[in-house]
């Protein structure tokens, strides 16, 4: 029957629902993201993504979690394969650093940071766990590099909050278009001060 639970047409599963966010980011940029173009995108009424999602901040969030499911995927591997410390620690910081101006990736961490000065204590739990994987893994790789002589003797958790502190401070740089602030630029800066502060390798 046209009427009954068969003919209903389905809402699509939440995984379609982020990543039509993400690619809305990417094509139209953050401020054409409402909840109503979302949904005319995955053909569902802004009620019903509001159901879904409770708010627009909701949303935000489990897209980055998202996004970063993927990132933190990619990262793994590029930490676990066979190469030198250093070579994995480049890596890390080539997926961390924006691709460009206007990276969707980025423009979204952006949004998240600036709406957290009002978010609830879960909210900031979620965003401390993303921002803790990243920290625990270069943690790791640092210690691994030290244990192993190939870096100079660092305590890898504070090398690790001063590296990211300053990945952060270039990747809005990048992410906002910064005049002089393109991505080879910043990951030269990068790798001028690893060499500095780690010491070459080969």
């Amino acid at each position: 029957m046209a009427g009954g639970p068969r003919g209903r047409r389905q809402a699509p599963p939440r995984e379609d629902v982020l990543s039509a966010a993400m690619e809305m980011i990417a094509a139209r940029g953050l401020e054409k993201l409402t909840m109503a173009a979302l949904g005319a995108e995955v053909r569902m009424s802004s009620g019903h993504l509001l159901y879904y999602f409770g708010s627009k901040d909701e949303l935000l969030l489990r897209t980055l979690e998202w996004s970063e499911g993927r990132l933190g995927a990619e990262r793994s591997r590029l930490l676990t394969r066979e190469a030198p410390a250093r070579a994995r620690l480049d890596a890390y910081v080539g997926l961390y650093v924006p691709d460009g101006h206007r990276d969707p990736h980025w423009t979204l961490w952006l949004e998240v940071w600036n709406r957290s000065q009002n978010a609830t204590a879960d909210a900031r739990d979620r965003q401390a766990a993303i921002e803790g994987a990243w920290h625990r893994d270069l943690v790791a790789l640092l210690a691994e590099g030290v244990s192993r002589g190939e870096f100079r003797a660092v305590d890898p958790d504070r090398f690790a909050a001063r590296l990211r502190a300053l990945l952060d401070g270039f990747s809005i740089q990048v992410a906002i278009g910064l005049r002089g602030a393109d991505r080879e630029t910043i990951l030269g800066h990068v790798g001028e001060f690893l060499d500095e502060s780690l010491g070459r390798t080969g």
